[in-house]
């Protein structure tokens, strides 16, 4: 990540900080001016306005008068929209059928998952319904028998608790149990 843009940004990231730069945007101004009209204490502002210096979003115009520079804040916000995303995709982002995990659900998902290993459980019904949806996409693609030996190897890659992991996807009707055989379930009518 581009070390100059987050230096620019967490010189904006404090409240008072901002309120300075939004002031010095309306017109030049003294510190002075500014601790007056911003009910700041004017050590404080001299802090403020150092910091907002060495970001490159304001410049001293002589006299000890500080103007917002409007250019440079344009220049961050351009930089600030051409990062790329910096959540990291979720491996089989597309389900089976096609359809594309919704973003909600790959937030969820990304919660629970570190380096496509599953770090624990949801507890709560409707996330661990995601998170073994999701187990079953990437473990399950095929449509044929699944022994339990095999079932619980490939749900090991992803955390030792297999046996939670098989009962929440049987019980959600997500596999299909008999005589220790599993199968994806039919196609629903």
């Amino acid at each position: 990540m581009d070390h100059d843009l987050v230096e620019s940004v967490k010189a904006l990231a404090d409240p008072n900080r901002l309120r300075v730069a939004g002031a010095c945007g309306a017109a030049a101004r003294t510190a002075s001016e500014l601790s007056s009209e911003l009910d700041i204490p004017e050590p404080a502002i001299r802090r403020h306005l150092d910091r907002l210096i060495a970001a490159g979003l304001v410049a001293e115009e002589g006299q000890g008068r500080y103007l917002l520079r409007v250019a440079a804040l344009h220049a961050l916000g351009r930089r600030a929209a051409a990062l790329a995303p910096t959540e990291p995709a979720i491996p089989g982002a597309v389900r089976p059928d096609g359809t594309v995990v919704p973003p909600d659900e790959a937030r969820i998902i990304r919660g629970f998952l570190k380096e496509d290993r599953l770090i624990t459980i949801p507890s709560q019904e409707k996330k661990r319904l995601i998170v073994v949806r999701y187990l079953r996409d990437r473990c399950f693609t095929e449509d044929r028998p699944y022994p339990e030996k095999e079932v619980n190897q490939r749900l090991a890659l992803f955390h030792p608790d297999v046996a939670t992991l098989r009962r929440a996807m049987v019980d959600e009707g997500l596999l299909v149990r008999e005589a220790g055989v599993y199968r994806l379930p039919p196609p629903a009518a």
